[in-house]
């Protein structure tokens, strides 16, 4: 008598699956750019910064190299520097803070919403002081922060938003796309995104054409004409081959987010199914929002012994973040970092990403479900 075989592998995150369909057209695509020899900017880019504008609904988007580098860029355009303080998220990835103190500036943690995990507008209004340059809000795992009370904050004190949506391409809140509220918008490419590229990428969009203008001599040392330097910038330069590979890609994102939302949707199904809704807090959707679900994050009491489980059966998961910014040791001088957070670290001590990539199909579905059910269900 055979075996019962075991399950195949679910993985957090299966690039296979989504490169293999598109394999011709993005070898098709690096080729021309390596046939060309203009690998530094050029018509890629300008070709894809025209696409993303469109898909975004914004009047300039600008191409980065990197999401970190993004954040750089703009608040270096709205002039961040020494003295100055940005209010932002402590729950978020490193960079939403690194990139403010890499300036010089103080970053100034607030609480989350427990719900969204994204930032409470009320603790944002109470951190503002006469050093505020800029509040920079994250979208966090797909989801549009409250975008609405934020601008509402932001035109009281008359402090720029520069919005972190590396997480949240195609996200949209009353159905206006992030990236568009805020004096700045920012995005990754990092290829774990929903729209990732064969390496580091970024953007940043804005609807002020002055400040388009000095993204761009930023991203380039500040040199215009070349060699001639009016300001301080940096080499933030897309490179050709991720713009020809994000060319290719982008007219797959609607179908490729659909997909995620179609899987968090069954996943919601399922654990009802399984009488695990009250073992296991699913993520909140806000009724406003279109949540594009570059993450699924649940919450359990007993993470990591659920992470350990799952882990011995196959199941990719992942812990974002496991280490609030108030806890991290380069941070512990600023005087923002003795909180209290509690939204915040009960958020680090609970979340778990489970799978949600458009390529799985519903067999992987209840297999996740079905291991959670074994070990925490009734």
């Amino acid at each position: 008598m055979s075996a019962t075989p075991s399950p195949s592998p679910v993985p957090l995150l299966d690039l296979q699956a989504q490169y293999r369909p598109l394999r011709d057209d993005l070898l098709a695509a690096v080729t021309r750019v390596c046939d060309s020899q203009r690998c530094i900017l050029g018509d890629e880019v300008v070709a894809l910064e025209r696409e993303l504008a469109d898909y975004l609904g914004v009047a300039h988007a600008v191409g980065m190299s990197s999401g970190t580098d993004a954040l750089i860029a703009a608040l270096m355009a709205l002039g961040v520097g020494p003295g100055d303080e940005v209010v932002t998220p402590t729950f978020s990835f490193f960079a939403s803070a690194g990139a403010v103190s890499r300036l010089g500036a103080t970053p100034v943690f607030v609480d989350i919403d427990p719900l969204t995990f994204n930032l409470d507008p009320e603790a944002v209004a109470r951190a503002i002081t006469p050093r505020t340059k800029v509040l920079m809000p994250v979208h966090l795992y797909g989801q549009a922060a409250d975008m609405g009370a934020l601008v509402a904050v932001s035109e009281q004190h008359g402090v720029p938003i520069v919005e972190d949506a590396a997480q949240a391409i195609g996200a949209r809140q009353g159905g206006r796309a992030v990236g568009g509220f805020g004096r700045i918008g920012c995005f990754s490419f990092y290829p774990t995104k929903n729209l990732g590229a064969f390496g580091d990428g970024g953007l940043v969009t804005t609807s002020d054409a002055a400040t388009a203008d000095r993204l761009r001599l930023l991203r380039d040392h500040g040199q215009q004409p070349k060699y001639h330097h009016a300001i301080i910038g940096g080499n933030f330069r897309l490179d050709a081959i991720q713009a020809a590979v994000l060319r290719v890609k982008l007219p797959h994102l609607a179908g490729w987010t659909e997909g995620r939302r179609r899987n968090a949707a069954r996943y919601r199904v399922l654990c009802a199914e399984a009488g695990l809704l009250d073992a296991v807090t699913l993520p909140h959707e806000r009724p406003d929002s279109y949540h594009v679900y570059n993450q699924f994050v649940v919450q359990v009491p007993r993470r990591d012994e659920l992470r350990a489980f799952l882990a011995a059966r196959g199941i990719g998961t992942e812990v974002y973040y496991p280490v609030p910014f108030h806890r991290q040791a380069c941070f512990a001088n600023l005087p923002s970092a003795a909180g209290p957070f509690p939204h915040a670290d009960a958020a680090a001590a609970r979340v778990l990403a489970l799978p949600i990539y458009a390529e799985l199909h519903d067999q992987q579905l209840q297999q996740v479900v079905q291991a959670i059910g074994a070990l925490l269900g009734a």
